[in-house]
């Protein structure tokens, strides 16, 4: 009788012995199956990463533990793990399949850090500038950077605040930014 004859007939007793409530049998199946499934993930799937083959490991165990019930102890072990096994790696390849799909190759993207102070990427002389190139603008632009980008209202409530339509408020901000990109741009 073969290593591999061995291990299954163990496993079979060991997984009929959990099938009949014995916790420490099935605990043990459990450990002496994972190095098992980890050889057989990598052999299954050359490419995936080792989070990849944890993942197929893991949800293998799941479904082990979630379709326990269904084993027939009057089969081999093995086959119907392996099977299990293959199911799971054929999952994995799908998803990664999909998500790779819908991904985005993109270059560096930048940094935002929880520290507000390396958020900041202007000084204080330069928060001084925009103020005053706010105060500059016109009453109605001036108005509308202030509800809608330093208050952060939407159009609607902005709108409500003021008597002002949607429509003239879109225009106002248009507008605003405009000039204030072109007075901060020269101011530098």
């Amino acid at each position: 009788m073969g290593h591999q004859d061995q291990d299954d007939s163990r496993w079979a007793l060991l997984m009929t012995a959990a099938q009949n409530g014995d916790q420490n049998s099935y605990t043990r199946l459990l450990r002496e199956i994972t190095p098992l499934l980890r050889r057989a993930a990598r052999r299954g799937w050359p490419s995936g990463s080792s989070a990849d083959i944890e993942d197929i490991v893991q949800e293998t165990l799941l479904t082990v533990h979630a379709v326990r019930h269904t084993y027939d102890p009057g089969r081999a072990f093995h086959p119907w793990l392996l099977t299990l096994l293959q199911r799971r790696t054929v999952d994995a390849v799908r998803r990664r399949t999909r998500t790779n799909r819908r991904e985005i190759a993109m270059d560096t993207l930048d940094v935002t850090f929880t520290a507000e102070a390396t958020n900041n990427l202007y000084d204080s002389a330069d928060h001084e500038t925009l103020h005053k190139a706010i105060a500059m603008l016109p009453p109605g632009q001036q108005q509308a950077i202030e509800l809608l980008k330093q208050k952060e209202m939407s159009l609607k409530e902005a709108s409500a605040a003021t008597g002002t339509s949607i429509a003239a408020l879109k225009v106002a901000t248009h507008r605003a930014l405009k000039t204030l990109r072109a007075r901060l741009t020269a101011a530098k």
